[in-house]
């Protein structure tokens, strides 16, 4: 009896330790060019959405601009939190538990994507999000702004 308590315990707290792998729910431009997806900041109950641009003009002066000193880290796109307003992403590697997974849906121009206090709106000019507060981010390939 007490060898199978102790298998038993065992069992449980390894399970318990081993943390399930979330889905982070995301959006794409029908060019598949923009994506921006949902990252809850654990244990809270806040979130950010990170976004990438594949292609842009201004991908090489971001790139500098986060590589200079102060910062000497990498250019990885732009943020969004719940409560401020967007930001250029510099950051040294992922900003998300890379256990989760980002999966994304294709928001076709005109259509818009509500999760979680964000809204994101695809035009063929480009991707708007914000957040409930009216802090917001655009991106397109020839120009980007935060606010």
């Amino acid at each position: 009896m007490t060898r199978r308590l102790i298998i038993v315990l065992l069992v449980l707290a390894l399970s318990a330790g081993v943390a399930v792998a979330a889905r982070l729910p995301g959006v794409k431009t029908p060019s598949q060019n923009i994506s921006c997806f949902y990252v809850p900041q654990r244990p809270t109950s806040h979130g950010n959405l990170l976004c990438n641009i594949k292609q842009a003009v201004y991908t090489k002066a971001l790139q500098s601009r986060c590589i200079s000193p102060p910062t000497g880290l990498d250019w990885h796109g732009f943020t969004l939190s719940d409560t401020r307003r967007g930001e250029v992403l510099c950051a040294g590697g992922l900003m998300y538990d890379g256990r989760d997974t980002p999966t994304f849906v294709t928001l076709a121009y005109g259509k818009t994507w509500r999760y979680r206090g964000f809204t994101c709106v695809s035009r063929v000019t480009g991707l708007t999000c914000t957040n409930a507060r009216g802090h917001g981010l655009f991106l397109s390939r020839a120009s980007w702004r935060v606010w």
